[in-house]
C-alpha cells in the first residue's frame, strides 16, 4: 500500500507529466502527417530510461512514434499486464476555450487542456506508477508493460492496429487496462463505480450522391446534387433505429439512481425518447449512444464552380453499432433512412478498409477481481459496474486477439458523469487534481492485487 507522501510526490509528477504532453500539441487530425506523437514517444522513453526496464520505440510512419516499456516479472508463466494510453489529441477550436488549450495551465485544482479528460491523464499516470514500480526495485510475478501509442484517435492505423498484428513480440500480454472508466455515482444507495468491458463498433460509410450537371443560372427543375444530399442528411438525421435495453444498458440506469418514474422510463423502449428530453443534454447524449446505433453525418464534400450545378456530392457519416450488428445491418439502416426513391442516386461504401465491430470482454477473470478490489480501497463499499464506451478504443484490437481489456481509471466523486462526458473533444477540457490522484494509485493497487 502507498502511503500518503509517496501518494502525494507521484500525484505531482503525474500532474507535471500530463501538462508536458499537453504543451507538445500532438493533434491528429486523421492524415498521415499529422499527430506528431514521436514528441510525446521522446518525453515517455526520458521519463523511463533508467528504470531497468526494456524500452523500444515502435515506428509506423515518421513522427507517429509509439513507445513500449517492459519491466520483466519474476515467474514466466504469470500473466503480463499491459497499461495502455495513447498519446494523440483531437484538433482544438481555440476560440471556444477560456484558456490557451495547449496551456496546461493549472487553475485552482484542475489542468486545463486538450488531452487532460481524453487521454493523457490516464497516459500520463500509468506512466508515473510504471516508473515508480520499476525504480523501487519491485518486482511482481508478471510482466507489466506500458504502451504509449499512437493514432489512436483517427482509428489506429498508424499505431495499435498494425503494431498488433506484426510486433506482438514487443507487446505480448495477458490484460490491458486503458481507457474510458472510474466514473463514480454517487446516490442514496452508494457509490457505483462504471468500468469499460465493451465497446460499440465503428461503421462508418461514404454515401456519394449523383446528380446532373448544369448552369448555375437556370436551376428550374435540374438535379441537383447538393439538393439531394441536404435531403438525404436530413432523412438520416431524423432516422430513429429503435432502443435496445439489454443487461448493460439496465445496470447503468439503476446504478445512476433516478427517481422511480425517469428510471421506469429510461427502462422502456417506447419511451426511454420521452425520458431523454427531460435530462441534462451531455448525460442524455451518453445515454442514447448506450441504447441506439448512431448516425452522424459529419463531413460533406461537393461542387467545383459557383456557377456549375453539381453532379456529385460526398457524405461520411460517423456510425457507430451495437453489439451484434453488421456491416449489413449498417447498409439495411441507410437504405431505409435514405428511402428508395433516393437510393437510385446513392452508392455507400465503407469509409474504413477494416470492419471495426463491436467488441467485449468477461468479467470472469483475476483482472476484473484485482479491479474491484483496488476500486473499493479508495471508495469503501463502492459497486463496481461493467459498462460499454460509445466511443472506439484501441482495446479492439487486443480484444480480437482474446485478450480481455478493460477501460479503467478512477474519477473524483465531485464530477457527474454528465459534466465529465461533455469534456471529451469538447471546450475547455480538463482534469481535477484529486482524479490524478486516484487514478495514479490505482494503477499501484492493481499491480499489488493481480497477482497476489
Amino acid at each position: 500500500m502507498t502511503d500518503d507522501t509517496t501518494l502525494d510526490r507521484l500525484t505531482g509528477e503525474t500532474t507535471e507529466l500530463l501538462q508536458a504532453m499537453i504543451r507538445n500539441q500532438c493533434v491528429n487530425d486523421g492524415t498521415p502527417e499529422s499527430g506528431h506523437e514521436s514528441r510525446n514517444a521522446d518525453l515517455l522513453r526520458t521519463e523511463l530510461e533508467g528504470t531497468g526496464a526494456d524500452i523500444e520505440t515502435l515506428k509506423i510512419l515518421p513522427g507517429r512514434d509509439s513507445i513500449v516499456a517492459r519491466l520483466p516479472g519474476t515467474d514466466p508463466d504469470a500473466p503480463a499486464l499491459m497499461l495502455m494510453g495513447h498519446t494523440d489529441v483531437v484538433p482544438v477550436s481555440p476560440e471556444g476555450w477560456k484558456v490557451d488549450p495547449f496551456s496546461g495551465e493549472r487553475i485552482g485544482d484542475e489542468i486545463w487542456g486538450r488531452g487532460a479528460v481524453d487521454m493523457l491523464n490516464v497516459t500520463s499516470s500509468m506512466a508515473v506508477a510504471f516508473r515508480h514500480i520499476a525504480k523501487s526495485g519491485t518486482r511482481h510475478p508478471g510482466d507489466i508493460v506500458y504502451f504509449g501509442v499512437a493514432d489512436e484517435e483517427a482509428g489506429g492505423r498508424f499505431g495499435a492496429m498494425p503494431l498488433v498484428e506484426d510486433r506482438w513480440d514487443a507487446l505480448q500480454c495477458d490484460y490491458v487496462l486503458t481507457e474510458y472508466g472510474g466514473s463514480p455515482l454517487v446516490n442514496d444507495d452508494g457509490i457505483t463505480v462504471l468500468l469499460t468491458t465493451a465497446e460499440k463498433g465503428g461503421a462508418a460509410q461514404v454515401v456519394t450522391v449523383s446528380g446532373e450537371p448544369g448552369h448555375g443560372s437556370m436551376p428550374y427543375r435540374t438535379d441537383n446534387a447538393v439538393a439531394k444530399a441536404a435531403e438525404i442528411v436530413r432523412r438520416i438525421e431524423d432516422y430513429n433505429p429503435g432502443a435496445r435495453i439489454d443487461e448493460l444498458f439496465t445496470s447503468r440506469i439503476k446504478a445512476q439512481g433516478f427517481d422511480a418514474e425517469l428510471e421506469a422510463k429510461l427502462l422502456d423502449p417506447g419511451r426511454i425518447e420521452d425520458a431523454l428530453a427531460e435530462m441534462e443534454p451531455a448525460l442524455a447524449r451518453n445515454l442514447h449512444s448506450c441504447c441506439h446505433t448512431s448516425f452522424s453525418n459529419n463531413i460533406i464534400n461537393g461542387g467545383t464552380k459557383i456557377n456549375t450545378i453539381p453532379d456529385s456530392v460526398e457524405l461520411q457519416v460517423d456510425i457507430r453499432i451495437l453489439p451484434g450488428e453488421t456491416e449489413e445491418d449498417v447498409r439495411n439502416h441507410l437504405q431505409t433512412a435514405i428511402g428508395p426513391e433516393l437510393m437510385g442516386s446513392v452508392e455507400i461504401r465503407p469509409y474504413f478498409d477494416q470492419e471495426s465491430m463491436s467488441t467485449a470482454s468477461s468479467t470472469d477473470t483475476p483482472m476484473w477481481s484485482a479491479l474491484v478490489d483496488s476500486i473499493q480501497m479508495s471508495y469503501p463499499g463502492a459497486k463496481v459496474l461493467p459498462s460499454m464506451v460509445t466511443g472506439g478504443t484501441d482495446a479492439r484490437f487486443f480484444r480480437r486477439k482474446g485478450v480481455p481489456s478493460y477501460g479503467a481509471g478512477l474519477l473524483s466523486s465531485n464530477i457527474g458523469l454528465g459534466e465529465f462526458m461533455s469534456r471529451f473533444h469538447g471546450h475547455n477540457e480538463r482534469i481535477d487534481i484529486e482524479s490524478l490522484r486516484l487514478t495514479t494509485k490505482l494503477w499501484l493497487d492493481v499491480c499489488d492485487r493481480l497477482w497476489a
